[in-house]
């Protein structure tokens, strides 16, 4: 497998990235860089940092010459999961407030370690960094529960204070979307499985509209929402397909009307990725508090204090025996 890490790697770019991919000898892993200038959203890094644990570290490597601009990759813990010695030295103080390094996600306790790790990029009131948090929580449980993938969640994060944005990536090499909805919606291929994914109620546990108090199957509408409100970037990716929201052209007074149907949503697709077997899910989020973004936030609030009321009673209708 190679992949090619160039001077235009942002959400905007994803699809030409994902087409550019070569996932073919998927037991070797070749990581290749821009010669000048080095730029990697934590969807690219979280991918390469994906294959190569999957591939294992003696056949992943990083190879050619690696401009200073690089010296991300290395900080951000890529040269670590590769046979490849970093030329680069940092001082790990910088990742307090700034970035979450690559982290790899199996267990609950890991999940909360990453939340916790992911507070400092969040500069939003309590309540809404709260919320925001819930709904990256939910994407990553929904990959510990329903992917089956062997390694867990790669996940990494980055602050951009120039424009009060982070910017979040979640993949995995499970079982992929259309796989995980094939026993009870039958998506004919992977595109169609990606909007499937994307409609609210859609869940892969059930047949059910709406699922289940355990899984709504909101939590992709709910993340590519918050990117639509802060006119941002949002892409998933699995099997052929790749999807990415774009921006609205112009900036919308009040509040945008929210579409289940993905397709209505200002966006590119293609079937024509190099086929990934896993997921990958990326979004950009910008942090300004608008009316807008303090209204949408609200809305989910109130379906995240029904999902923990829920999972709550749950717990108290588990027989206890004695």
């Amino acid at each position: 497998m190679k992949i090619f890490l160039s001077n235009q790697g942002n959400l905007r770019n994803f699809k030409r990235f994902a087409e550019s991919l070569d996932l073919s000898r998927s037991n070797k892993l070749e990581i290749k860089t821009h010669t000048k200038w080095v730029t990697v959203h934590p969807a690219n890094l979280v991918l390469a940092a994906a294959l190569a644990i999957q591939v294992g570290k003696k056949n992943a490597e990083i190879v050619g010459y690696v401009p200073e601009t690089g010296r991300y990759l290395d900080r951000m813990g890529l040269y670590s999961l590769t046979k490849t010695s970093s030329p680069f030295v940092y001082h790990k103080k910088e990742e307090a407030g700034r970035f979450v390094p690559i982290k790899i996600i199996k267990t609950s306790k890991n999940q909360s370690r990453f939340i916790t790790d992911v507070i400092p990029l969040l500069h939003l009131s309590e309540e809404n960094a709260t919320i925001v948090k819930y709904v990256i929580g939910e994407l990553v449980r929904n990959v510990l529960e329903h992917s089956f993938a062997q390694n867990g969640a790669i996940v990494a994060a980055q602050y951009y204070k120039k424009t009060n944005r982070v910017s979040i990536g979640i993949c995995d090499t499970g079982i992929g979307i259309w796989k995980s909805l094939q026993t009870y919606w039958h998506p004919k291929n992977d595109i169609a499985a990606l909007k499937l994914a994307l409609t609210p109620g859609i869940t892969g546990t059930t047949r059910r509209e709406g699922g289940t108090a355990e899984n709504a199957g909101a939590g992709l509408f709910f993340i590519k929402s918050i990117a639509k409100i802060t006119r941002n970037y949002f892409v998933i990716y699995s099997g052929n397909a790749e999807y990415t929201l774009l921006k609205h052209k112009k900036r919308i007074k009040g509040m945008p009307r929210l579409y289940a149907d993905p397709d209505r949503d200002p966006h590119s697709d293609t079937s024509k990725a190099a086929n990934f077997q896993g997921t990958l899910v990326a979004v950009d989020i910008s942090l300004d508090e608008t009316p807008e973004f303090n209204d949408l936030l609200a809305s989910i609030g109130k379906v995240y204090d029904k999902a923990i009321r829920e999972r709550k009673r749950a717990r108290y209708r588990i027989p206890k025996f004695i």
